[in-house]
């Protein structure tokens, strides 16, 4: 069984080379799909586009909110393409965590010059 940060360090690998390689300005549903494509080469399992769904009381909503990426079931990753990361993109990632009972989830902005600027983790219940 592999671990969160285990997962997360595999998946951060992926972002850094793509990032090396193409760099800032691409849209978010370029690197998606870049990182995609080198996840099916790792082997590691994963949903793109995971609906979450809502659940109020009696009342189910199917898809309330999609996640960029569900690896291993075990962590959420959220992909930007944007100037600099706002207050309500903490809480986005905060609120499919609590949703999918998940305890990491990880925010990734591409449009940074180096990446390792563009990286923030979420965390749920640690």
């Amino acid at each position: 069984m592999i671990a969160e940060n285990d997962i997360a360090t595999k998946v951060l690998d992926l972002c850094f080379k793509i990032h090396r390689q193409y760099g800032p300005g691409l849209f978010e549903s370029v690197y998606e799909e870049i990182l995609c494509y080198e996840l099916t080469k790792t082997g590691l399992l994963f949903k793109r586009q995971q609906g979450i769904p809502v659940i109020h009381e009696e009342m189910k909503l199917e898809i309330g909110f999609r996640a960029d990426l569900i690896v291993c079931e075990k962590v959420l990753f959220e992909l930007k393409s944007i100037e600099t990361f706002a207050d309500i993109h903490y809480k986005q990632v905060l609120t499919y965590l609590k949703l999918t009972n998940l305890k990491l989830g990880v925010l990734i902005n591409f449009n940074v010059s180096m990446l390792k600027n563009g990286i923030k983790r979420v965390v749920n219940k640690l």
